[in-house]
């Protein structure tokens, strides 16, 4: 009887028979498809391992090690390398879970002792042995029962297990363990979908990093378990590559920065999550907020104000309290005690609510849409404290916040506008590439959702017409739009190849409809406006730390805190720089005059590491000509330059938004 074939393709077209049940793998050798590492292969679309054999017709593809599929792959099945090893070394030590992240993977477990610095180096040592025996990765499915057996002192591995059973019913289906093969035959099992690698021989760079603690499943009434963090990549250039680029962000560190050039501090007795600014980051914020007041107010956007706090009935109105209670903080109780007229009051997690109350607050005319509201409103957010990271992800941050109340015929012209305004922020704040990535989110696919078919749809298609005319490149998230509307998410990348989210812009139907707003039509009749949200620098506060860390702390010349500092060479021409000093101010710059008794070698040190653009050294020849000796952040210095020309130039180069930098 003849063997059953099957036909495998290619992603070009090239095809070939083979034997039912082979491997992934055979079947890219056989297509060529095999060139460099592979770790895994797509077959018919879906991730596979190697080993997985193929039983019918299907189309295969490589997952190399140096994409994105194959990295993620890789980083899993350190993680299982991982706690292979704390099991070994930690007798008793229960595994929780181990998926990889953004650049790396990480492990939780729960053991007697939190681990050292000292631990991890064991633990590191112990998984370069388990690699280089050349471990076989193999899947097997089990049913739930078995699985259970398989992880009997395992409480984790038996929740997740039993959860399967809870949503499926008992026995319903099985559930896939991946077996490490030690050379001996004996395994070490892990409960996991996979795919992995073919064995460990293939993971060629990683290194443990840190360990902080998380609790199970991320809720704070469950056990804190030990987070063991660390990275993989696909060659050990790689790795060293992205350890110069954590070396790079930990001495950019917005946190560490914040504190050498006095901006701004997190002290304990004001709570995590929140800071306090002092004058050198409140000057920058300044500028920040200057310039989004007169940009918005230049294209039509009107000031508005509204309280850090609300009533309860708001946000019941809102849906926030029904929907975003866990990032709400508690309410206050207001009022008189022992009377019923006490109630509720929210600080408040956004601003849109406000937004609309302003646009109800009278009948509304289609001759006066597009309203273009806009506040730097400051709102409260309760994150959790294992999310919290300086002001990237804070408790109490402003937003630059703008709802658009339009017809649906206004909405292409109104994103596409905001688009634009997005695009040159970005330049204005030194991310001169523009956004490195554009993506429209659709409707998503679950209940719960509001506003019609047709509301979706013209919205849906709106958004894609305003990014296609503004010229942006961009990607569609299908599915990945808020229940409440469409949205276009924009990033930027920064100094050091790190992709920031920043801009929103989203279609609201929820709030329209929940508030019965209203305008009356040329028809006369009654229509429903549409509300778009936008917030450009997304937080302020967030956008504030993106731009330390961009710059590592040498702002622009127009957003830096000093712009010059005047430093005389001797106490005899401190009153000359003052003068020079003085220049500078009466053209609205910034500049101080270090008359200090420090040295002048320590004055222009201390200057330097305070990234001041410029210095300006006066002497003996300089009070006598009226001039000053620049000495730049960066280029060359000049001698001799008369203080009007100074002056001029330096204004010039602030109004530009340019920079020495």
């Amino acid at each position: 009887m003849p063997e059953p074939s099957i036909v495998v393709s290619g992603p070009d077209g090239a095809s070939a028979d083979l034997p039912a049940g082979t491997t992934a793998q055979q079947a890219l050798g056989t297509l060529g498809l095999i060139r460099g590492p592979v770790l895994a292969a797509r077959v018919d679309g879906e991730v596979r391992d190697l080993s997985a054999p193929l039983e019918r017709d299907a189309t295969v593809a490589p997952v190399a090690a140096d994409s994105e599929e194959g990295r993620a792959i890789l980083r899993h099945s350190v993680a299982h390398v991982l706690a292979q090893a704390v099991t070994d070394l930690f007798p008793g030590a229960k595994f929780a879970i181990g998926p990889p992240i953004a650049d790396g993977f990480y492990y939780d477990f729960d053991v007697e002792q939190p681990f050292t610095p000292q631990d991890l180096e064991r633990i590191e040592e112990r998984m370069r042995a388990i690699v280089a025996e050349n471990q076989r990765f193999r899947r097997r499915e089990l049913g739930t029962a078995e699985a259970l057996e398989l992880f009997a002192d395992q409480p984790y591995k038996r929740e997740i297990i039993e959860g399967v059973e809870e949503s499926e019913g008992a026995g319903a289906r099985s559930v896939s363990v991946y077996d490490n093969v030690h050379p001996d035959g004996s395994t070490w099992s892990d409960l996991c979908r996979g795919p992995h690698l073919p064995t460990t021989k293939a993971v060629p760079a990683f290194a443990l990093q840190r360990v902080a603690g998380a609790y199970w499943r991320g809720d704070e009434r469950n056990r804190m378990l030990q987070r063991v963090y660390g990275t993989a990549w696909e060659s050990r250039k790689a790795l060293a590559a992205h350890l110069e680029r954590l070396e790079q962000a930990r001495r950019r560190d917005h946190r560490r920065l914040g504190r050498d050039l006095d901006l701004l501090s997190f002290p304990p007795e004001l709570g995590a999550g929140l800071a306090v600014w002092h004058p050198n980051g409140a000057i920058v914020r300044k500028e920040m907020e200057d310039y989004a007041r007169a940009e918005h107010s230049k294209r039509g956007y009107l000031p508005v104000y509204s309280p850090h706090i609300g009533r309860s009935l708001l946000w019941e109105t809102s849906g926030h309290v029904d929907f975003y209670a866990d990032a709400m903080y508690p309410p206050m109780q207001m009022g008189d005690k022992g009377h019923d007229e006490q109630e509720q009051y929210y600080p408040k997690p956004m601003n849109c609510p406000f937004h609309v109350l302003v646009y109800r607050s009278r009948t509304r005319s289609y001759r006066e849409l597009p309203l273009r509201l806009f506040e730097l409103g400051t709102v409260y957010r309760y994150e959790r404290s294992g999310t919290l990271h300086g002001l990237l992800r804070a408790r109490g941050f402003t937003q630059d916040d703008s709802h658009i109340f339009c017809t649906a015929d206004q909405i292409v012209g109104e994103v596409v506008d905001a688009l634009r305004f997005a695009v040159d922020l970005y330049a204005d704040f030194g991310f001169t590439d523009g956004p490195t990535r554009v993506a429209l989110s659709t409707r998503p696919d679950k209940a719960g959702i509001v506003g019609t078919d047709e509301g979706w749809a013209h919205a849906e298609a709106a958004l894609r017409e305003a990014v296609e005319k503004s010229g942006l490149e961009y990607v569609v998230d299908e599915g990945e739009g808020a229940f409440y509307g469409p949205k276009i998410d924009l990033q930027v990348t920064d100094a050091i190849g790190r992709a920031w989210q920043l801009t929103t812009v989203q279609v609201d139907f929820n709030l329209p409809e929940r508030f019965g707003l209203a305008y009356a039509g040329a028809d006369g009749a009654e229509h429903r406006p549409y509300m778009i949200h936008h917030a450009l620098f997304g937080s302020l506060d967030r956008f504030f730390a993106i731009l330390v860390e961009h710059y590592a702390g040498a702002f622009p010349t127009w957003l830096a805190p000093v712009q010059t500092v005047v430093v005389p060479v001797a106490d005899r021409h401190a009153d000359y720089g003052r003068r020079v000093a003085a220049a500078l101010t009466d053209r609205g710059l910034r500049a101080e005059v270090d008359d200090s008794d420090d040295t002048m070698g320590a004055k222009i040190r201390k200057h330097q590491l305070a990234k001041v653009p410029y210095q300006l050294i006066v002497g003996d020849s300089e009070a006598d000509d009226g001039t000053v000796a620049v000495r730049p952040r960066v280029g060359d210095q000049r001698r001799g330059v008369p203080i009007a020309d100074f002056v001029e130039d330096l204004a010039v180069e602030v109004a530009s938004r340019r920079s020495p930098a």
